[in-house]
């Protein structure tokens, strides 16, 4: 099913762990819904930076997926508000981020979130904004911790 018109709901249900571990990966009528939003939101990230293609490395995940990739248990994802993506015809994800910090709003961002856990890199972006905008901009070093803004980790 084509949610627009370069974002399949097969790219946000595509889950290597919810294959091997044999879980439904479906998502409820209301995170269809909040992934119709989330991939309107990546039209508009894919047109900010030049129309380079956006690969969703993670999309939606179901409460037993988001549990066995070991995501937070308020993650966006399994309400289907939220991707991680990586634009590699732009450049690399530190950059890609850097790139959309200024158009947040414009873009329907409502959290951002560069993030690495030492052997790769991407950018976390959700539909839905952050209770404190403190924890709108961000980056996630995995296990070693988070940080204010847009940082080289």
């Amino acid at each position: 099913m084509q949610l627009t018109p370069h974002f399949s709901l097969s790219e946000f249900t595509r889950s290597a762990k919810a294959t091997a571990l044999g879980l439904d990966n479906t998502p409820t009528p209301m995170a269809q819904t909040n992934l119709l939003r989330t991939a309107q939101m990546l039209e508009r990230v894919r047109a900010q930076l030049g129309g380079h293609a956006v690969i969703v490395t993670s999309g939606y995940r179901g409460r037993e997926v988001n549990q066995a990739v070991g995501g937070a248990t308020s993650s966006d994802h399994q309400a289907g508000q939220a991707a991680d993506i990586q634009v590699p015809g732009f450049g690399k994800p530190y950059d890609v981020a850097k790139a959309l910090v200024p158009h947040l709003d414009a873009l329907g961002i409502g959290q951002l979130a560069y993030e690495s856990d030492g052997a790769s890199q991407w950018v976390h972006v959700s539909t839905r904004v952050q209770s404190k905008p403190v924890n709108r901009v961000i980056t996630i070093a995995v296990g070693r911790g988070t940080y204010l803004g847009i940082q080289h980790v």
